[in-house]
C-alpha cells in the first residue's frame, strides 16, 4: 500500500546551499517546522553517496509523518527504502521507473508545460512537480519560467495533485494556491536560511492560513 502523502511544504535539498549545516540536518529543522516532505536531490553525489545520506535522512524523520523522496536514482531510493522517487522528463520513462520501484512507492513526474501535464497517467504518477514557476539558480538546467499563469494551466491539464516549484518563497504562497496548486517546492527558501525551522515555521503559517 502507497504511504500517503502531503504536498503543502515540499523541500527540495541542495548539497551546496545545505553545507553549512548539512543536508540531514535541514531536513530535520524543516519538518520540525512543519515541512511534510522532503526530497534528497544531488547531481554530483552518486548513487553510494544518495544512500547513505538517504538512510541518515530516513532515521532523521523517522516517526515525524514526513516522506523522503529520492530524485532520479531509483537504485538508490530502492536500497534506502524511500517513500518514493521523482523524476524528470529527461530521465528514464515512467513505466520504467514504476517497474523498478514497484506498485508501493510514490512516483512524482515534472512538467513543464500543460501538454505534458496532460499526458500525465495516473496510474503511473502519484504527483507532478509543476513549473518553474520563476527562474532559480538552484537549478541550471530548468526550462523557461512559465509564471503563476503557465502553472494555473499546468495544474488545470493534470490528472494528478501538483506541487508548483520555481524560486517559490512565503510572499508566493497565496498565488501558488490560487493557481491549483497543492502546495510549494522550495530549496533556497529553506536550504542554507540561518534557521531552517523557523523558515519553515513562516511557510507553514501562511499555507495554513490560506488553506484553514
Amino acid at each position: 500500500m502507497k504511504p500517503s502523502f502531503d504536498l503543502s511544504l515540499y523541500l527540495v535539498l541542495d548539497p551546496g546551499l545545505c553545507a553549512g549545516i548539512g543536508m540531514v540536518e535541514t531536513a530535520r529543522r524543516a519538518v520540525a517546522g512543519g515541512a511534510t516532505m522532503v526530497q534528497l536531490r544531488d547531481k554530483e553525489g552518486g548513487t553510494a553517496a544518495m544512500v547513505e545520506t538517504g538512510l541518515a535522512l530516513k532515521a532523521a524523520l523517522a516517526g515525524s509523518g514526513a516522506r523522503l523522496i529520492v530524485n532520479d536514482d531509483v537504485a538508490a531510493a530502492v536500497e534506502i527504502g524511500a517513500d518514493g522517487v521523482h523524476i524528470g522528463q529527461g530521465d528514464m520513462s515512467v513505466i520504467e521507473a514504476r517497474a523498478l520501484i514497484g506498485p508501493e512507492m510514490l512516483l512524482g513526474l515534472s512538467v513543464e508545460t500543460p501538454d505534458l501535464a496532460a499526458r500525465v497517467d495516473p496510474a503511473m504518477v502519484d504527483y507532478v512537480g509543476a513549473g518553474p514557476v520563476f527562474a532559480t539558480p538552484t537549478k541550471t538546467d530548468h526550462k523557461t519560467p512559465v509564471g503563476f499563469d503557465g502553472l494555473a494551466a499546468q495544474v488545470a491539464a493534470c490528472p494528478v495533485p501538483a506541487v508548483a516549484i520555481g524560486g517559490l518563497k512565503v510572499d508566493h504562497v497565496a498565488q501558488t494556491l490560487a493557481a491549483g496548486a497543492k502546495g510549494l517546492a522550495v530549496v533556497s527558501a529553506i536550504c542554507g536560511q540561518p534557521d531552517p525551522e523557523a523558515a519553515a515555521r513562516r511557510l507553514r503559517a501562511e499555507i495554513d492560513r490560506l488553506t484553514r
